[in-house]
């Protein structure tokens, strides 16, 4: 058991460090949104996002609705972060 905790805890690590990098993408977004005079949230966009999420998770064998219940928290997180800088 101990050994497949170092495993998950590395996975953990691994994660937070995509997660970390993704927002680095969302801070990226911003700046180009700004210039391009786009809103902080389309609709269309956020709802491509989890279209492909499903159909990764679901080629991984994860659950797909779990993976759009988690990327769903995580585009409103990102969105919420463009909207302190473009108005919506």
């Amino acid at each position: 058991m101990a050994s497949l905790r170092v495993q998950i805890d590395a996975l953990d690590a691994e994660l937070i460090a995509g997660l970390a990098e993704r927002a680095g993408y969302i801070d990226r977004a911003i700046t180009l949104k700004e210039q391009e005079n786009l809103p902080a949230r389309i609709e269309s966009r956020v709802e491509e996002v989890i279209a492909n999420v499903r159909d990764e998770a679901s080629a991984a064998g994860l659950d797909p609705a779990l993976a759009e219940l988690l990327w769903r928290q995580l585009i409103e997180w990102s969105i919420a972060r463009e909207a302190r800088h473009i108005p919506e």
